[in-house]
């Protein structure tokens, strides 16, 4: 229902606020940056499952609505909301239509 309503909208993010980080992949860790074919071959490797589906799919549907973002937060993060918002590290994980790019030459392997 929130992705329809962003898509009727044209918002350009939407923001989904829950109890854990973010997708994490098998081994646990934080996946910050996902376009819909990652989220796909992780639901179907079965890293994605249970409770975080309705919400990837939330994110899914909205994303290919034309929402440019849907971001999956952890809202048990004081200023979670607001560290998504304004900064560029964010506190979750981010869903684009578009994979995202890999560091220009110059630009050191995030950590």
């Amino acid at each position: 229902m929130a992705g329809k309503i962003a898509s009727v909208l044209e918002a350009e993010k939407l923001m989904l606020l829950t109890n854990t980080p973010g997708v994490l992949d098998g081994e646990g860790h934080l996946l910050t940056g996902l376009a819909p074919g990652q989220v796909r071959e992780l639901i179907d490797s079965g890293v994605i499952h249970g409770g975080m589906l309705p919400k990837i799919q939330c994110a899914l549907d909205a994303v290919a609505s034309g929402v440019t973002s849907a971001h999956i937060v952890d809202g048990r993060v004081e200023n979670a909301v607001l560290l998504e918002l304004f900064t560029d590290a964010g506190v979750g994980t981010q869903i684009t239509r578009q994979p995202a790019e890999p560091p220009a030459a110059n630009e050191p392997e995030p950590a």
